[in-house]
């Protein structure tokens, strides 16, 4: 394990050699220190912090990555963020936890990636789950973005009662036209009568029931 900070390196240490499943191989303060310990020895797991005095704890997991492909990496880290999470998932870490985590939940999240698994604190699920949630669908378009201003005019005098002639009349328009028009509201509208026409319109906003 490596962590530049004495008081979190000995609270690893001592949550890995209190479990008789785990064995400590080593522990270093800075990454220059870390990386000659993995030249000596590929171990199972590596505990690291990113913020090292020396180098980012990313460039630590990209080399172990690169030269002991079967060590599985778990950041112990301050860092909250999406965005080192991210950074350390994709650089190859197998497992993200906090350094409030106890020594309980450390031992558990080791054998956990030695089992397999991928244990990652619960606030990072969380931001993880937020990212790659599905984009809310939008809703259908509302009628009024539907139909044309010549279709609502023509709406709002029918919604009133008149034919389709004195429709015609009030907006200086062909009965046929007026028809027309009638049948395209009926159709965007998905009804089949004047009354259907006036309700579904005054459910969307178009006029007041």
């Amino acid at each position: 394990m490596v962590d530049d900070n004495a008081f979190h390196r000995e609270h690893l240490c001592a949550a890995v050699t209190a479990s008789p499943e785990l064995r400590l191989v080593g522990a270093a303060d800075d990454a220059a220190s870390a990386l000659v310990l993995m030249q000596q020895q590929c171990v199972d797991v590596l505990l690291v912090d990113l913020g090292l005095p020396d180098r980012s704890g990313l460039e630590v997991i990209r080399h172990v990555r690169a030269h002991c492909p079967a060590t599985d990496v778990m950041v112990v880290t301050v860092f909250t963020d999406e965005r080192h999470v991210l950074q350390s998932l994709e650089a190859g870490a197998t497992g993200y936890l906090l350094k409030d985590a106890t020594a309980q939940e450390i031992r558990q999240a080791v054998l956990e990636i030695v089992a397999g698994g991928s244990p990652i604190s619960p606030l990072m699920a969380r931001h993880l789950l937020k990212r790659f949630r599905p984009a809310p669908v939008p809703e259908a378009p509302l009628a009024k973005a539907v139909l044309s201003t010549r279709e609502i005019e023509v709406l709002q005098v029918v919604a009133k009662g008149l034919s389709v002639k004195e429709a015609a009349d009030i907006l200086a328009l062909s009965p046929m036209t007026v028809g027309t028009h009638v049948k395209n509201i009926y159709r965007k509208l998905a009804v089949n009568s004047r009354a259907e026409a006036v309700y579904e319109a005054g459910r969307l906003g178009l006029l007041a029931l």
